[in-house]
């Protein structure tokens, strides 16, 4: 693993190592054991997408790992003002160790890749989010005591988080059936990348517009904002279209009684999922973010620390 930007670059294999270091790291945070894997090491952060979360997860992360974080805004930078990826990737290979980029164009992550010399972390970008999903798969393992053969429900439009959990959910062997409405599915080449890795790990793939036919027996149910940022000037009409799709009492009703209930945040209460849902008792929203931080230090210290 030389980068993270997509979880389909990555083998099974890999996602198990990333997921059993940040546990691993996890409990000795919880034990006060401290793990300072990246001392003298520097993340160069670049966001052009604000964000709680992502900041806030690696940049705590990497103090706990006895690195430096570096966050850079497009306020701080020339990337998009005229200085290329190239020398943007050139440049900041001489200065720092790795990179963490949340962004709008998945090009500008795949173009850091290939210009740098350092390793690169995708923290978001329209295509794709896979340490959310790395945080999403721990857990789901945490709660469940396993992946493979589980049954996650994806409601809601096919964005970067549904992207992703296609991506992980094939590569782990669990199952997913994604649920969105006419015009708002998930990327078509990533829908094939991901039956192709189900072929080898046994996953099923479901692809429907009915939340009802994809929320059966589903022991993870999982949705998003509708309105992501820069969709703004469609609210209305995206919240009149995914109305039908909102996870409140009577269609979680429908998944398994220990069915637990994921959202990346920010959520929307009585928009795509009900204060009674998202606030109650099979909620794990908060334990899924806080695992951010955990599965970053995993990925940080594979990457950055040469650690294997």
């Amino acid at each position: 693993m030389n980068h993270l930007i997509s979880l389909h670059d990555l083998s099974a294999a890999e996602i198990k190592s990333i997921l059993e270091l940040a546990a691993e790291l996890k409990a000795q945070l919880k034990e006060g054991v401290p793990h300072q894997l990246l001392k003298g090491k520097t993340l160069g952060m670049i966001f052009t997408k604000s964000s709680t979360r992502t900041r806030v997860s690696f940049e705590v992360g990497m103090y706990q790992l006895g690195g430096h974080p570096l966050f850079l805004s497009s306020d701080d930078i020339q990337l998009g003002r005229g200085e290329s990826i190239y020398d943007t990737a050139q440049v900041l290979s001489r200065y720092v160790d790795g990179i963490m980029i949340r962004t709008f164009a998945h090009k500008d992550v795949e173009g850091l890749a290939q210009y740098g010399s350092i390793p690169i972390i995708n923290g978001l970008t329209d295509l794709l989010h896979p340490c959310q999903i790395l945080a999403d798969l721990l857990t789901i393992y945490e709660y469940k005591r396993r992946l493979k053969d589980l049954k996650l429900a994806y409601i809601g439009d096919g964005n970067n988080i549904a992207n992703s959990l296609l991506h992980g959910c094939a590569k782990v062997g669990m199952h997913i059936a994604v649920a969105s409405p006419a015009g708002y599915e998930c990327d078509q080449q990533i829908i094939s990348e991901s039956l192709e890795a189900a072929k080898i790990s046994g996953a099923n793939i479901t692809l429907t517009q009915d939340p009802e036919e994809a929320i059966i027996d589903a022991d993870v149910v999982y949705t998003d904002t509708w309105i992501s940022m820069g969709q703004e000037t469609e609210k209305e009409k995206r919240i009149k279209l995914f109305m039908p799709y909102q996870i409140n009492t009577k269609l979680f009703s429908k998944a398994k009684a220990d069915a637990i209930f994921l959202h990346c945040l920010p959520a929307y209460r009585g928009f795509e999922v009900t204060k009674d849902i998202i606030d109650g008792p099979n909620s794990a929203v908060f334990d899924e973010a806080e695992n951010r931080i955990h599965v970053q230090k995993a990925v940080m210290a594979l990457l950055l620390g040469n650690r294997s």
